[in-house]
């Protein structure tokens, strides 16, 4: 059994220098503080012949140096991990993503590409890689230790992660919130390769077509081109007479909603269009979106999201 693990990303040097620094101030506050209280507990023990009076006057000098000492240095190792913490999830522009849905008791994994993975994740080496996440069932939570990443996978919504491998290799890969009977065999492993080889895998695990393509043949397959129409233009264009909100150019963009307040077009706002359509209807159109809950699995909701974000706005004549 090893008790240092490697670090395999451009994150874990820092993670582990900031739990040492942690650990290191507060062995230091916790042998002051009790040393003084052994050393006093000593001197002045029954019968030991000391002077026990004081001085006439307090000095509060000792007191504030110690508050102070210790309020910077604390304060000091928040605002380092609060920073770390924002780094972590604040993906690069050019990650590349990967789907991720939990289910009792394995992970379901899928590449843009359309290439499908079970307790497995294939990455390159060097390459941002951004995890889109959800579950199936309870709450799971991905964590793989070399990489000093630890999320909880939630259902009902979707969490991210980053990450960077710097080392090819083959690492672990838990569930480290208790799922169920089976909550131990949630496991799985991540395999990190070079560019070229990731390449390789990608091509020798194609798939009839990529995940935004497969989405758009369930785009047709559930009716959704009824209001929205094949190519997603919505509106008087659709092909019924039905209005509805447009969905090329969508993602990433501002929607204005009937309460209001306008938000981001992200994967999550897409996700609760689809399941949950009364929590955040678009303003200026008729309630009439029909849920999918329970219809659609949540795999095919990440296919279906991939064709709404592929949809780009038409170039103008």
């Amino acid at each position: 059994m090893s008790f240092w693990l490697p670090h395999a990303t451009t994150q874990a040097a820092e993670v582990d220098y900031l739990i040492f620094a942690v650990v290191a101030g507060s062995c230091a506050i916790l042998g002051l503080v009790y040393g003084s209280i052994i050393l006093y507990a000593i001197r002045y023990r029954a019968g030991s012949k000391v002077a026990r009076y004081g001085a006439s006057e307090k000095s509060w000098g000792i007191e504030v140096a110690w508050t102070s000492v210790t309020l910077l240095v604390f304060f000091g190792l928040f605002i380092w991990g609060a920073d770390l913490y924002v780094r972590l999830f604040q993906p690069p522009p050019d990650a590349l993503k990967v789907y991720v849905v939990a289910k009792q008791w394995m992970w379901k994994i899928e590449h843009h590409g359309g290439q499908r993975e079970i307790n497995a994740l294939h990455v390159p080496v060097g390459q941002p890689i951004q995890l889109l996440m959800t579950s199936e069932d309870v709450i799971h939570d991905f964590s793989v230790p070399a990489f000093r990443i630890k999320h909880d996978v939630l259902p009902g919504r979707y969490e991210t992660l980053w990450f960077q491998v710097e080392t090819a290799g083959v690492y672990r890969l838990f569930c480290t919130q208790f799922c169920g009977a089976d909550h131990a065999q949630m496991t799985g492993e991540v395999v990190a390769m070079a560019p070229p080889e990731y390449e390789q895998w990608l091509e020798q695990n194609g798939t009839s077509g990529s995940m935004a393509k497969q989405g758009g043949i369930l785009f047709m397959r559930y009716g959704c081109s009824g209001c929205h129409g094949g190519n997603g233009i919505g509106g008087a264009q659709a092909t019924s007479a039905v209005q509805a909100p447009p969905l090329t150019g969508l993602y990433g963009g501002p929607v204005p909603l009937e309460d209001g307040s306008i938000v981001t077009a992200d994967e999550s706002y897409i996700r609760d269009c689809i399941l949950l359509p009364e929590k955040r209807r678009v303003a200026g159109y008729p309630p009439i979106m029909p849920s999918f809950a329970g219809q659609v699995s949540e795999e095919d909701v990440l296919k279906l999201v991939a064709y709404i974000k592929s949809l780009a706005p038409e170039a103008p004549p």
